[in-house]
């Protein structure tokens, strides 16, 4: 069979399956299925997980090993469309929509429009000393990465642009485009190709940005989140030997590997380092009148 057909067949068999359909698991399975629930209730504060994030918290329960990685796939696959584990859980990487802005009439305007009253928030960033982004290579961990930050006002791109000029060069247009210095944390894998990909796409913006920029003061300040060396060796996370090329440079660590939990920790502390504090709470503070305002309540009247 042709690498292609291997592929195919791969792909097959794991959605052979279609739509909602009813599963009973053999042992196996079932002893997946259990700790994989007990993984999303531990880390339930940060859901949606990717499915490597869990084979990673099962390795470090040794429930599984690497190799389990594709069995784990299918159960999930299952497990959700026979309704065992919620759909939102679980994050794959899915697909880009742009979708146009319209409604139904008049009242659907202003419902909408209510709801955004009562959901309104200030932009944290707002005279901060520094504008802060955040970007991380697993796309399929976004969701959580950026309901951690969201209370900061971050927003967080995906690594999958690292290898694109384009990609590049609009990050660093939205840097010169403000007046103050930009830092844009990064959480990656921790090997030899990721560092020289990220090293060149930071060192690519600070470029220019250098150029285009109309004042010194406005610069792009790389900074490194997760994965470092001393956290691969302080949590005790698993490695594999470097590949191809790589095979004479230091083990390699996926992001995954860190426990949801700790990455937030991370990720807070490494905002912490470049924020106001003061200018956040300030925030916070006159939100609360505005939004009132905008429903129409007495002035710091609770929604």
């Amino acid at each position: 069979m042709s690498a292609v057909g291997e592929i195919t067949a791969g792909r097959n068999k794991r959605s052979r399956v279609r739509g909602y359909a009813p599963w009973k698991p053999q042992a196996r399975a079932r002893a997946t299925l259990a700790n994989v629930e007990q993984v999303l209730e531990t880390y339930q504060a940060h859901l949606p997980m990717s499915v490597r994030q869990i084979l990673y918290a099962l390795i470090g329960r040794d429930q599984a090993e690497k190799g389990d990685y594709e069995h784990l796939l299918d159960v999930m696959n299952r497990a959700r469309r026979a309704g065992m584990i919620d759909f939102e859980a679980i994050r794959d990487d899915g697909i880009s929509v742009i979708e146009p802005v319209t409604y139904t009439g008049i009242e659907d305007f202003h419902e909408e429009t209510a709801i955004r009253a009562r959901n309104y928030e200030r932009d944290k960033q707002a005279a901060q000393p520094y504008y802060i982004e955040l970007y991380c290579e697993a796309a399929g961990m976004i969701p959580q990465v950026a309901r951690g930050v969201k209370q900061f006002s971050i927003p967080v791109y995906s690594g999958g642009g690292f290898d694109s000029t384009t990609a590049r060069w609009e990050v660093a247009q939205r840097v010169v485009e403000r007046n103050v210095p930009t830092v844009l944390l990064h959480l990656g894998d921790r090997d030899n190709y990721g560092d020289s990909i990220v090293t060149a796409w930071a060192e690519d913006i600070v470029a220019y940005v250098e150029r285009d920029r109309p004042i010194q003061t406005i610069k792009a300040i790389p900074v490194t989140v997760a994965l470092t060396a001393e956290q691969v060796e302080e949590y005790s996370l698993p490695t594999q030997p470097a590949k191809g090329s790589e095979r004479s440079g230091r083990p390699t660590c996926q992001l995954e590997a860190l426990p949801p939990d700790i990455l937030a920790g991370l990720i807070r502390e490494a905002v912490a380092g470049w924020f106001d504090a003061d200018i956040y709470h300030d925030h916070r503070e006159t939100e609360v009148y505005e939004r009132a305002e905008l429903l129409g309540l007495p002035a710091g009247g609770e929604t």
